[in-house]
């Protein structure tokens, strides 16, 4: 493909945890993500938003961080049925999973932009003309290196966390 051609693609790029399924507290004020079906629940009010911003012609992908799978917290098939489930309720095209720690280094793990950026390249997307939501500093962080807009959904655990947008819920994204 010519260089000269700039993508038209856009895409607004999700984290999981907080975002499109809730947080769990297990005896901390940290949020983790779920391990079990039963604490696998989505977030109040978020299908129609997601349909909305794919009707409105962008891609929507899921970039998460999932350390647990590789500490052995939760099992490969428990992450594919959260997967699975994500994929046949909402219109997401994509979902990217990093399951290193912090001590791995990769370039994929957020706040690095690694997943976003092999994303973008594969599907040939214009990140200027993209958005990061996310739900904490790592999120906002991968999305401002990638040269997204960055998104921030209010939470209890994130009054220090700044975007360039800061939103209650997903639906506040729609104009």
């Amino acid at each position: 493909m010519d260089d000269a051609i700039v993508s038209s693609c856009k895409a607004v790029f999700l984290d999981r945890d907080g975002v499109i399924n809730r947080v769990i507290f297990r005896g901390s004020r940290k949020p983790i993500a779920p391990w079990t079906v039963n604490e696998f629940t989505f977030e109040a009010d978020i299908n129609i938003p997601l349909n909305e911003i794919k009707n409105m012609g962008y891609y929507l992908f899921v970039v998460t961080n999932q350390p647990d799978l590789s500490k052995g917290l939760v099992s490969p098939e428990m992450m594919k049925l959260f997967h699975k489930k994500i994929l046949n309720r909402f219109p997401i095209d994509e979902i990217s999973i990093c399951s290193h720690t912090n001590e791995h280094n990769c370039l994929c793990r957020k706040p690095k932009p690694g997943m976003i950026l092999d994303l973008a390249k594969k599907y040939n997307i214009d990140l200027k003309s993209s958005y990061m939501v996310g739900d904490t500093w790592k999120d906002i962080s991968a999305g401002s290196a990638a040269g997204c807009r960055t998104v921030l959904i209010k939470k209890p655990y994130n009054t220090e966390v700044r975007a360039e947008i800061i939103i209650d819920q997903l639906g506040d994204l729609i104009p």
